[in-house]
């Protein structure tokens, strides 16, 4: 049994594990991450963001040549799929990654154990890979698990015919019928993928909107762009249970509106209705560490569990379950085990949809706004009316700024439209400072860029936009 002592011990390598060993290092902490799986970077960088946003890039490539390039003098006969190439691809750029990853905990020093993490007392980890168990000493742990996509009763997943997003990056050929169950960021990107490869797509919601808790006039919006794109909505629906056999999936599902009985046949279903904390195994039971009716672990304002030295991140508690959160909070706590004041501003968490045009917010939405009776003023502009969406021929959607009413300070950004993702990060960086509206409208924005679009709704905040 080793007695290696550490600073800090972080279970689980995905963006907060790394980022959160990264930082503690560079701050003089012994560091040790422990990872399960074969490879570093967690579910982001193996089955989450980074694959889904290389499949979606080429997936769009293909589209372009197929239907828009010849508007733009290109003229291309013959084009064909080659799927595995397109995976092949994807897999290059997860591996240089995860690569990556490896290399940034060695060039740092943090040292990586390879196995399953428990916590077996307030100040010992125990790391077990096979029949082999080593218990490892430190002064703090930092859980940073992750989660795992949700299942619903009825539809259990046999990784062929319903499926996880995990299953949903490598389909072996392109569905004729793909069924997505939940119209949330990883359903409508990974409807979107399938869909411009070839796909007849069908989602199914639960709720009356589509993009989750974004903005209702966006997804409105967004709902309208990707219906002419082809894909297929059925709202306000419940799905009960599904029947599979050699030709496919039977869903069966009822209508909240009206509360029929109705059925939708497809080869691939994909279950994408959430994720949930990935908190099971970890030692916490005997620790005595609580969780949440969701199984999220409960942490006070800094990160702590009911051991002072033992915290938690990430998907593991609650918040939006994305990768940048993830990172800051286990920044956040590097910088308190090491007697600074690590700080998390959950107003600025960004949310980002990649469909094409994409859709991004941060901060609130108007209904938020109204619901918790903040005055503010929007302003809004098109990207209609700006010459670099028309030059790249994407002129769907809008940016909108809200700003309070008395200080003009801003409160929360919406954007839907190309490269929506980029545009967004100036918002919160004036967000981050107290700007107001006004600041942004007098800052500088080089023409022509998709970025006047955000000057010119935050000259509409009051009523100035200048460009049409």
């Amino acid at each position: 049994m080793s007695q290696q002592e550490f600073d800090l011990i972080i279970i689980g390598s995905g963006p907060a594990g790394y980022v959160g060993a990264v930082k503690a290092s560079q701050l003089g902490l012994k560091t040790a991450i422990v990872e399960k799986d074969k490879t570093l970077g967690g579910t982001c960088l193996n089955v989450g963001c980074i694959p889904s946003k290389a499949l979606l890039e080429s997936s769009e490539h293909f589209l372009q040549a197929n239907h828009a390039l010849s508007e733009h003098g290109v003229e291309l006969k013959g084009v064909s799929l080659n799927l595995d190439n397109l995976m092949k691809r994807k897999n290059k750029v997860v591996k240089e990654l995860t690569d990556g990853v490896d290399y940034l905990m060695n060039k740092n020093k943090v040292e990586k154990l390879s196995g399953w993490g428990e916590i077996i007392s307030a100040n010992e980890v125990q790391v077990t890979q096979g029949k082999d168990k080593k218990v490892y000493k430190t002064k703090n742990i930092m859980l940073a698990t992750g989660s795992v996509p949700n299942s619903l009763p009825g539809l259990e997943y046999n990784g062929t015919t319903i499926v996880s997003s995990n299953e949903a990056i490598a389909l072996p050929k392109v569905p004729k019928r793909f069924l997505v169950i939940g119209a949330g960021a990883i359903g409508l990107e990974m409807a979107s993928v399938w869909s411009r490869l070839g796909s007849d797509v069908t989602v199914i919601e639960y709720a009356d909107k589509i993009c989750g808790p974004m903005d209702k006039g966006m997804s409105k919006r967004v709902l309208g762009v990707l219906k002419k794109q082809g894909l297929k909505f059925v709202m306000s629906a419940k799905v009960t249970g599904a029947k599979t056999s050699k030709s496919g999936v039977e869903l069966s599902y009822e209508n909240l509106k009206d509360n029929s009985a109705q059925t939708i046949e497809g080869d691939v279903v994909l279950v994408a209705a959430g994720r949930i904390p990935f908190s099971e195994n970890l030692g916490l039971e005997k620790m005595g560490i609580e969780k949440d009716p969701r199984g999220f672990v409960i942490v006070d304002k800094h990160f702590r569990t009911k051991h002072p030295n033992i915290y938690a991140v990430g998907d593991l508690i609650p918040g939006p379950m994305l990768a940048h959160k993830a990172e800051e909070e286990a920044v956040a706590v590097a910088e308190i085990i090491a007697g600074q004041s690590g700080h998390v501003n959950y107003l600025t968490v960004p949310s980002i949809i990649y469909t094409d045009p994409e859709v991004a917010s941060v901060g609130y939405t108007e209904e938020e706004l109204k619901a918790q009776n903040i005055p503010y003023k929007a302003g809004s502009f098109p990207f209609s009316a700006n010459g670099r969406a028309k030059a790249i021929g994407n002129t769907d959607g809008q940016v909108k700024i809200l700003a309070h009413k008395e200080s003009d300070q801003i409160l929360g950004a919406h954007i839907f439209g190309p490269r929506a993702g980029d545009l967004l990060s100036e918002v919160v960086v004036c967000m981050e400072f107290g700007g107001s509206a006004e600041d942004l409208a007098r800052s500088f924005h080089a023409h022509p860029t998709l970025s006047e679009v955000v000057r010119e709704a935050a000259l509409n905040v009051d009523k100035l936009a200048r460009q049409m």
